[in-house]
């Protein structure tokens, strides 16, 4: 018996609405209607297979509270016939098996002789629920072609594992969401949870990122180390279009020349001895997100027109591919290089400044407003108080006029580092529970700015000689990082020496 015009309407629409944007819900709402349409009758539950159990998870004809049942295949052996059969089952009217649906059905107390038909849902085997339907006269499904049955089942089976993508995909989106706006508040948190200042400098930076947050387009941060670019970054990001991805994290200056081009646009297996898998890059992982390329003045020019590409055309070639990948990525750079004279000195390419040049927002140094130190200092001694579990901390008349003075070439950064020291300092005289009072010598700040902290370079006369080379190399880095704020690949180039050196050197001399 071939399907009749009816029958072949059904399963097309069946299909049809598989591949609409519908929700999950409505999806199988609208299976369930197309099954009452298509067979005489008067009662169609679609359930789930969860475990040894049925969860009803559409129906019609049969009262609300089914959807607050559950049906153990133990306890009702129809529904376990149903589960255990290759195909499509038809029951007799006069069947002895109790229905599950006894009670439930409207308009029936109780389903004593009746027609009664089911169908397992199995997708490559695997049972994913079980199609029912009832019908309150006997004989009514007698005429109904099995093989109608089993392209219904086939088709319900695949929505019912389309539906349970859409939940996991939905539910990984949402999750996936909840976690980016987390991280994105915890890094807020640790960083001071928000631009802290009333002068006018940085109520201008404020302003500017009101203005330019909401703009789907490049932005570039540029200022001193440690005035605070990759706050004023994710500060960014969390006012953007974007707030509920990622903000996935690069650091061009960290990253060895070799491996910074995969790093960014990834790789595909055998591109390279080492590359044992493929890997997607950060530009593919922040599809759709957005991207901080943090120190992008550090970017080796072989990498630069890579990079030009991805911000003008959307598209990045992993290394060894053939083809190109698509990517949506909005993208934000910090840098403490004046890009215009890299430009003009060859290190850094025209048309790419150009690409991030389009928003630009200048962190200015604490020199510039020096009216938010005692601010700042109050908040850093309150974040120390949580962190180290004392009672209050004070910071004394002295100690605050002599932050005040400070010249702080390390900026906010070393602002928070240098009373960081000398709340330990006080901690320490202090009695558990009394208040932490941090007065100007806990600071000290007597030596000049510029070497403050610095170690002595005294060539030591006492030790074998690998191991007095080892402590030369030591402080010949420590003295670097402390001439350039803690940058390390300034530090590199003042030593005459690789970045990507300079960070395997600074580990093998216990530095990092």
């Amino acid at each position: 018996m071939s399907t009749t015009p009816s029958e072949r309407d059904t399963l097309l629409a069946i299909a049809l609405d598989m591949t609409a944007s519908l929700s999950a819900r409505d999806r199988l709402e609208r299976l369930v209607d197309a099954v009452v349409r298509a067979l005489p009758c008067d009662a169609a539950v679609l359930l789930r297979s969860v475990g040894d159990e049925l969860v009803p998870i559409a129906a019609r004809g049969l009262s609300k509270d089914i959807f607050g049942r559950r049906f153990p295949r133990s306890d009702h052996p129809r529904l376990d016939v149903l589960c255990r059969a290759s195909g499509p089952t038809l029951f007799p009217a006069d069947s002895s098996l109790p229905d599950p649906y006894d009670g439930l059905v409207v308009d029936a107390p109780h389903l004593d002789v009746h027609s009664c038909l089911g169908c397992p849902l199995r997708v490559e085997g695997q049972l994913v629920g079980v199609l029912t339907a009832d019908a309150l006269a006997p004989g009514a499904f007698d005429r109904v072609d099995l093989r109608f049955l089993e392209h219904l089942a086939a088709l319900a089976a695949a929505a019912v594992r389309t539906s349970d993508l859409i939940d996991a995909l939905e539910r990984a989106a949402t999750h996936r969401g909840l976690v980016a706006r987390e991280l994105v508040r915890d890094v807020l948190d640790r960083r001071g949870g928000m631009l802290l200042g009333e002068g006018e400098a940085m109520q201008r930076v404020r302003r500017e990122i009101e203005l330019v947050a909401g703009a789907d387009l490049p932005v570039l941060v540029t200022g001193e180390t440690g005035v605070g670019k990759e706050l004023v970054v994710r500060t960014l990001h969390a006012s953007s279009r974007r707030r509920d991805e990622p903000l996935v994290y690069v650091n061009c200056a960290a990253l060895p020349e070799s491996i910074i081009e995969s790093e960014l646009f990834g790789h595909v297996r055998g591109a390279f001895t080492g590359a044992t898998d493929a890997r997607p890059g950060k530009f593919r992982v922040a599809d759709g997100a957005s991207l901080f390329l943090d120190e992008i003045g550090e970017l080796p020019l072989h990498v630069q027109p890579k990079l030009l590409r991805a911000l003008q055309e959307g598209e990045v070639q992993p290394v060894g591919a053939d083809n190109v990948a698509r990517v949506d990525v909005r993208i934000f750079a910090a840098t403490n290089r004046d890009l215009a004279e890299e430009t003009r000195a060859g290190r850094f390419r025209a048309d790419l400044l150009h690409r991030l040049d389009v928003c630009r927002i200048r962190v200015p140094p604490l020199r510039e407003h020096p009216e938010d130190i005692a601010l700042l200092a109050g908040h850093f001694a309150d974040r120390a108080r949580r962190r180290l579990g004392v009672g209050p901390i004070r910071i004394a008349a002295d100690a605050r006029e002599a932050l005040t003075r400070g010249e702080w070439p390390g900026n906010v950064r070393e602002l928070e580092n240098t009373l960081s020291r000398a709340i330990l300092r006080a901690v320490a005289r202090t009695a558990q529970g009394e208040t932490v009072i941090v007065r100007g010598g806990d600071l000290a700040l007597d030596a000049p700015s510029g070497s403050r902290a610095t170690p002595e370079l005294s060539p030591p006369t006492d030790k074998p000689l690998r191991e007095a080379v080892r402590d030369y190399e030591r402080v010949l880095i420590q003295r670097a990082l402390a001439n350039h704020g803690g940058n390390w690949a300034a530090a590199a180039r003042s030593l005459g020496l690789d970045r990507g050196n300079l960070h395997h050197l600074a580990k093998r001399l216990g530095l990092r």
